[in-house]
């Protein structure tokens, strides 16, 4: 309880500090958990079809039917 009292008594007396630390801890927690969620649904919607190599022809070589 001790601890609740002295961060309340940190908040009054600074009060543009503790705004600017819980900002930061946002920025921090923020992108570690929402970036992991989202990162699957964006991978997932642009992803391409793997390319057609038959078509490709290497210089020097035959194409093989």
């Amino acid at each position: 309880m001790a601890i609740m009292k002295k961060l309340k008594m940190f908040v009054a007396q600074e009060p543009v500090v503790a705004a600017s630390c819980l900002l930061a801890g946002v920025g921090l927690f923020l992108p570690a958990v929402v970036r992991p969620i989202l990162y699957p649904l964006e991978t997932t919607t642009n992803q391409f079809p793997p390319p057609v190599f038959a078509h490709h022809v290497v210089p020097g070589k035959k194409k093989m039917e």
